[in-house]
């Protein structure tokens, strides 16, 4: 009985010592104290948030956009290509329709050779070689002179001839060289990193107004053109007063008031741009020259009334025969 009560004194024993030792370590941690403020930042997650431009409204394709179009929201995302300044996109062209509230990407902006043709021009191929292309010396940029020789072909040419047919073209394309070129982030395009390798080029890409194509077209087909390559700050061009305008393959329309008279507006008029270039251009008219050029007033040249005279018929002979009955001969005429 005195055994079993000492076993279980020295058990309580150990017990304590193990539950002092327990108590010391826990003791020994410093007490975090917990307050609200530490629990709204654990709480609160903190998001990151970017400037992006995005549309305030619908942005058809190929409509330059405009101040009202465009806003600057902040989004959880940054998107490839997208721009935080929206004075930067103002003016730029998207590719395809913008809806409302779509983040502007440069992927979605026009860009390209396109870019660089100015309004009214338009971005026409025309075959060269080394010759006709200054020896492969034309690069990007450059500004040329385009002439054309035509030959004798007893139609439409009467003589062999040799003219200036345009002035001081922009090069946009000279054979593998190009203006073309990535957009930078302000919409600029960097300058072409041209080569000092020479390449024979097959082809010149040239920055023409649209009502000059027609007579391009028809000095290519028709004859042989040839660059002449000029210095960018010649600014001599040929004066537009001296040489009367071409007659026109279509003619305008001529309209008139309710007394019947002949509208001024219409019937003395100069095509010009898109309407000069869909009433065409006939390469008659372009061979002849002054032959074949309109009044300077823009009137088209009176053509002459051409009258058909009737000649009178010439008299009939009409052939007579003799029957002879007996001692009767009678003439008889055959119808």
């Amino acid at each position: 009985m005195f055994n079993l009560s000492k076993m279980i004194a020295a058990v309580l024993v150990v017990v304590a010592v193990l539950l002092a030792g327990y108590a010391f370590v826990l003791g020994d941690k410093p007490t975090v104290p917990v307050t609200q403020a530490g629990v709204n930042e654990k709480a609160e997650i903190k998001v990151q948030q970017y400037p992006v431009v995005i549309t305030t409204r619908l942005v058809r394709a190929g409509q330059a956009m405009q101040a009202a179009d465009l806003r600057v929201a902040l989004l959880s995302i940054n998107p490839a290509g997208a721009s935080g300044d929206a004075a930067q996109l103002v003016g730029q062209v998207p590719a395809m329709d913008l809806h409302p509230d779509t983040p502007v990407l440069s992927q979605q902006l026009a860009a390209g050779l396109a870019m660089q043709i100015a309004p009214g021009e338009r971005a026409i191929a025309v075959k060269v070689d080394e010759v006709s292309g200054v020896a492969n010396l034309v690069r990007p940029g450059d500004f040329v002179d385009v002439f054309f020789a035509l030959r004798r072909d007893n139609g439409e040419v009467d003589q062999s001839q040799a003219r200036m047919l345009m002035s001081k073209k922009r090069v946009l394309a000279f054979g593998h060289l190009s203006l073309d070129g990535p957009t930078l982030p302000d919409g600029k395009t960097p300058a072409p990193v041209l080569s000092s390798r020479v390449e024979p080029a097959r082809t010149a890409v040239l920055a023409i107004p649209v009502d000059e194509i027609n007579p391009l077209l028809l000095a290519e087909n028709n004859g042989r053109l040839s660059l002449a390559l000029r210095h960018p700050a010649d600014e001599a061009v040929p004066t537009p007063e001296l040489f009367a305008a071409w007659p026109t393959v279509l003619r305008a329309a001529v309209t008139k008031d309710a007394e019947g008279r002949r509208t001024a507006a219409t019937s003395v008029r100069t095509l010009e741009g898109l309407d000069l270039a869909t009433a065409g251009l006939s390469m008659e008219t372009l061979a002849q020259g002054n032959g074949a050029q309109r009044l300077s007033s823009g009137r088209l040249p009176r053509v002459p009334t051409v009258r058909t005279v009737r000649q009178p018929a010439a008299p009939e002979h009409r052939q007579n025969i003799e029957v002879i009955r007996g001692k009767e001969v009678a003439s008889v005429q055959l119808p």
